[in-house]
């Protein structure tokens, strides 16, 4: 391998020839050989948006001179576009306000933007790309950019795909009257449609709070500079980048008008993950609803069918599991472990600085990115195949007890607890003991052990 000699303040490296960082990134390429979580690149393009932003406002308000100002663009839009992922090597475990990979973004578009210039050493990554910055607010105001995309851009995504297919099966099974359970035992009946519109609704709920904890993102670091002062930025840079994303991005990002929260607090991140978590909850249960119902096939509950999208088992044939399932329940597990690791980090908040910043944003990109393909997948592979088994889902519906609740009116709870404590003892069916029980005749059973009215389907369909 080729070399070329940087230096920093600490002295010369010795960096890959055919690399654009510099001797700051180097420095933390041999400094931190910590595991295999690299900087999520979607923080990289969040950087990019920022430096570009922050070149465009230090151009407007006359600290950056214009041809300065237009290669620094030019080499972020680069970066946008994908053509120099290669350069940003460093891993998550580093410096806990991200300094060296704010570094990494300088390095990379300072020595880019001199060679769109035809100038060696014609921009500096922290006099001209830095400008009126600190690694202490560009970081957090990025992490608020990429979580705040990834959301729109991923999951929200997802998530409308999921609720098409949920709908079209709420409409497709509205008629079909199964057993309802709770706690695990037979209830009263509903439809399959209406528990399908249940799993929509949490996912249309989710969504909703999601979009609420997001506005809170809205609001960036951008012009804290160090501790929150704006130390060597204009008193208006803030401002003036912040408007700039807006124009970049559409996103309504604001400077926050307390910096001294933004660098130190992440309680916006809390909220936001607290929503992501919410919705790997439903994501848990409506997969496991699925998995149980489409349980067996013979000797499960058996209610539903879903896609054999692979052999089940090495060596039982024919087998068919619930694959999509159990993925979308561990990804929900995950999640679950990053909202307790986002919980913790953003409560690590000393004086000035939270130092956990980097942890924070990788556990809450991973969260969503997670969520977004699990919930995809299991959309594509699973919810959109699924298909109702009539005849077993009338079979159980018909053998059990609970219908009798519908009795409760008439003859009262104690008699028809007797009823349905008769026919569990004897083996027989609710109609049989009910008529032994000389508490109604058969034309009044008939009347009034009626499924379709027990689950209300005249109001639904209102």
């Amino acid at each position: 391998m080729e070399f070329r000699i940087e230096h920093d303040t600490l002295g010369e490296m010795k960096v890959p020839a055919d690399k654009y960082w510099g001797a700051q990134t180097q420095r933390s390429v041999e400094n931190f050989p910590i595991g295999t979580e690299k900087m999520p690149i979607e923080m990289i393009y969040a950087f990019a948006h920022l430096k570009k932003a922050a070149a465009a406002a230090n151009g407007e308000l006359g600290k950056l001179p214009e041809d300065k100002m237009n290669v620094i663009i030019e080499a972020c839009d680069e970066i946008l576009a994908g053509k120099w992922d290669q350069h940003f090597p460093l891993v998550v475990w580093q410096t806990g306000s991200g300094t060296q990979s704010n570094m990494n973004v300088n390095e990379v578009v300072a020595r880019r933007a001199s060679e769109l210039a035809g100038k060696e050493g014609f921009i500096h990554p922290n006099d001209d790309v830095n400008m009126s910055q600190s690694s202490n607010d560009t970081f957090p105001t990025a992490m608020h950019i990429a979580v705040y995309d990834e959301i729109e851009k991923r999951l929200k995504v997802a998530l409308k795909q999921f609720k098409k297919t949920l709908k079209k099966k709420e409409k497709k099974y509205m008629d079909v009257i199964k057993i309802g359970r709770t706690h695990l035992q037979d209830a009263t009946p509903l439809t399959l449609g209406q528990e399908i519109s249940g799993w929509r609704h949490m996912i249309v709920r989710s969504e909703e709070m999601i979009d609420q904890a997001k506005e809170g993102l809205l609001n960036l670091a951008i012009g804290g500079t160090a501790v929150g002062t704006g130390i060597n930025a204009d008193s208006t840079f803030g401002e003036q980048t912040a408007k700039q994303l807006k124009k970049q991005t559409g996103y309504s990002f604001v400077s926050s008008k307390n910096k001294f929260h933004a660098l130190t607090s992440h309680d916006e991140m809390v909220f936001v993950h607290g929503a992501l978590k919410a919705l790997a909850a439903d994501s848990m249960k409506i997969a496991n609803d699925v998995r149980w119902l489409a349980s067996g096939p013979r000797s499960g509950l058996g209610e539903l069918s879903i896609p054999a999208n692979e052999p089940g088992s090495s060596i039982m044939p024919g087998k068919v599991n619930p694959t999509q399932s159990e993925a979308l329940t561990m990804v929900a597990v995950q999640v679950f472990g990053n909202d307790a690791a986002v919980g913790f980090a953003a409560s690590q908040g000393n004086f000035e600085l939270n130092v956990f910043k980097p942890v924070i944003v990788y556990n809450t990109l991973q969260s969503i990115r997670l969520l977004a393909d699990g919930i995809r997948s299991f959309d594509e592979r699973c919810a959109s195949g699924i298909e109702a088994n009539l005849d077993v889902i009338r079979g159980l519906m018909e053998q059990s007890l609970m219908l009798v609740t519908a009795l409760n009116p008439h003859i009262g709870y104690e008699k028809a607890a007797k009823i349905a404590k008769t026919a569990h003892k004897e083996g027989t069916t609710l109609k049989k003991a009910a008529l032994a029980s000389g508490y109604l005749n058969e034309e009044e059973y008939e009347r009034w052990i009626d499924p379709l009215q027990m689950v209300n389907l005249s109001e639904k369909k209102k």
